[in-house]
């Protein structure tokens, strides 16, 4: 029986959560805490398949343009494409038009339930991560980096001009664009030739941490070894703050970045694929 999750089932899906830890090839987009009250605080609009006992998860939560999945997960390999249809049914009920899944990319078991059931891989994501001293690279003559905020308007040129690709970021307001970069663990790092922006670096900070969230540089400023000083500068900021790991992430399609992070000496610790499927959501 698939119903939506109750107090009682927390055990049960804990157990469930800590045996997807054990192995790559079960690794999904999944609630984080591993602990009880934890998991109670987290889970939004989750669905579990009740056996006796707790034998599957699936939850859906808002994202970007649509919603994103946490799962589906279980501990029988069959049990997964009735968890990934009873989440799309919520979906449909919730009147959402597009739905996300992240599966690792070495969890070929659901990636191929997901095919199966419609979905299409969009890209896949490559997280690599390094200890954030020894990347001491400045930028090319007449070219500055800045730290902070520069605008609404400089930032929507800036962000349209250096990545097409993830537009949604131009949907916000200038008061969304504002708070965001008014959070002290969220930094800004600007490339500038005189007054000229030619590409940013997105740094955010957490528990010793430090991950950037989105690097970019301009068309044709590329190839002049910005992007790596804008990596070096957020390196530096990294090191100031006291984060012991540096964080990065691109795209199958963006060869140069994932060709420089490995020349400079960054480790791959996960690859997640991004699926979505387009839904005839209820009006």
């Amino acid at each position: 029986m698939i119903r939506p999750v109750a107090r009682k089932d927390l055990p049960g899906l804990l157990k469930l959560l800590r045996h997807m830890d054990e192995s790559p090839e079960r690794g999904v987009l999944a609630p984080e805490a591993r602990d009880l009250e934890g998991l109670a605080e987290e889970l939004e609009d989750g669905l579990v398949l009740v056996q006796g006992e707790v034998e599957g998860y699936v939850g859906l939560y808002p994202f970007w343009d649509g919603a994103a999945l946490e799962g589906p997960l279980a501990y029988r390999e069959e049990d997964l494409p009735s968890l990934l249809e009873a989440a799309q049914a919520r979906a449909e009920e919730l009147a959402v038009e597009r739905l996300y899944a992240f599966p690792r990319a070495e969890n070929r078991v659901l990636r191929e339930v997901l095919e199966e059931g419609g979905f299409g891989l969009l890209h896949t994501t490559y997280f690599f991560v390094k200890n954030p001293q020894g990347l001491d690279y400045p930028p090319p003559p007449g070219v500055g980096i800045r730290r902070g905020f520069p605008g609404a308007e400089v930032y929507r040129e800036l962000y349209r001009e250096s990545d097409e690709a993830w537009a949604l970021r131009l949907r916000w307001t200038d008061e969304e664009l504002w708070e965001h970069f008014a959070h002290p663990q969220v930094h800004l790092l600007v490339a500038y030739r005189g007054e000229e922006p030619l590409g940013m670096a997105e740094v955010e900070l957490e528990g010793g941490e430090a991950s950037v969230a989105y690097i970019g540089v301009v068309p044709k400023a590329r190839g002049q070894g910005i992007g790596r000083a804008l990596l070096s500068e957020a390196a530096k900021l990294a090191g100031e703050r006291g984060a012991r790991l540096l964080r990065v992430r691109a795209h199958d399609h963006e060869t140069e970045a994932l060709e420089l992070y490995r020349n400079l000496g960054f480790s791959l610790e996960e690859a997640v694929a991004t699926y979505t499927k387009e839904l005839r959501a209820r009006r």
